[in-house]
């Protein structure tokens, strides 16, 4: 099969730069290359994983037995308030392409790392927006190698989750329906998500290692403790960072990874840090959490360990 490659390093791939060797690494442009590399794995019987930007997942020091596949179509189409994306197009570049056209509705995505497709599976959000908030339709592949179309109100949207994180189906390209806008205000707001990601998440990192906490999930006195912290995004949440800094650990280390003083739902890997260090810093701060506010924190980072 036309580039595919062996032993490739998967920390090279990732943007928490950690990840060991994978038994065979491809990346795909189209469908035609996609649908070969579905076949490869269904003759030589190996397990599939799809990377997309590695900006959300933590990868094994062992690496991963089987064929990642890497998603890089990365076709760019504005028509009208319409844009098409391929899944491997990265956040940055549909940011800025819809701030040139003058499109407002993803102006609240400035800064946010990673590709559509990723950003489509995980429903990923910030600053009150949401992807699910503009996508139109997503074209998916089945590991048979049949395209679904869903309509955004079909692919199963929820907090930092969606249809496709819990199906063998993977997400090809995106229209995204938006809404003019003037340019410069667009720009400006894109700036300062930008300019504050740059002040609090240090990389490599993940970004936010759990997902925040949903009110209905805190018990009541917990509520009232943080009730200062407390924020729409895009319904009330609290930040589990705050939560975090409750109980202490901020600038807890373990090897080669720290919780960071900027952003304590941050785990930097500041000092060629492993997995394992990742891991052991995650279950101390669950431990931690569930001890002191009975609250069960859940990652947003995808472990492939």
């Amino acid at each position: 099969m036309r580039g595919l490659k062996q032993n490739i390093i998967l920390a090279k791939y990732t943007t928490y730069k950690i990840g060991g060797p994978v038994d065979y690494f491809v990346s795909v442009k189209n469908y035609e290359e996609l649908k070969k590399a579905l076949q490869f794995a269904e003759d030589n019987s190996l397990p599939i994983f799809i990377l997309a930007g590695g900006s959300n997942v933590l990868f094994s020091d062992d690496g991963f037995k089987g064929l990642v596949i890497k998603i890089d179509n990365k076709e760019l189409n504005v028509n009208g308030n319409e844009m098409t994306a391929g899944a491997g197009v990265l956040m940055d570049n549909l940011v800025s392409q819809s701030i040139e056209n003058s499109l407002a509705g993803l102006e609240w995505a400035g800064g946010l790392p990673g590709t559509v497709g990723g950003a489509i599976r995980g429903n990923a959000g910030c600053f009150g927006g949401e992807i699910k908030d503009i996508v139109k339709e997503v074209a998916a592949l089945t590991y048979g190698g049949e395209i679904k179309l869903y309509k955004g109100e079909d692919c199963g949207f929820n907090y930092r989750d969606s249809i496709f994180k819990h199906s063998k189906e993977i997400i090809i390209s995106a229209i995204f329906e938006l809404r003019a806008g003037n340019r410069e205000n667009l720009k400006a707001t894109a700036f300062d998500h930008i300019k504050y990601r740059q002040m609090k998440y240090r990389t490599p990192s993940c970004g936010s290692v759990f997902k925040n906490c949903p009110l209905e999930k805190i018990p009541e006195k917990v509520q009232e403790k943080f009730k200062d912290k407390i924020k729409n995004d895009p319904f009330p949440i609290l930040p589990v960072g705050a939560v975090i800094d409750a109980c202490g650990l901020v600038g807890k280390t373990i090897g080669g990874a720290r919780i960071t003083e900027e952003h304590a739902n941050i785990i930097h890997n500041f000092n060629n840090a492993k997995a394992a260090d990742v891991l052991d810093l995650i279950d101390l701060i669950k431990e931690k959490v569930k001890q002191k506010f009975d609250i069960n924190l859940e990652e947003e980072v995808q472990l492939i360990i």
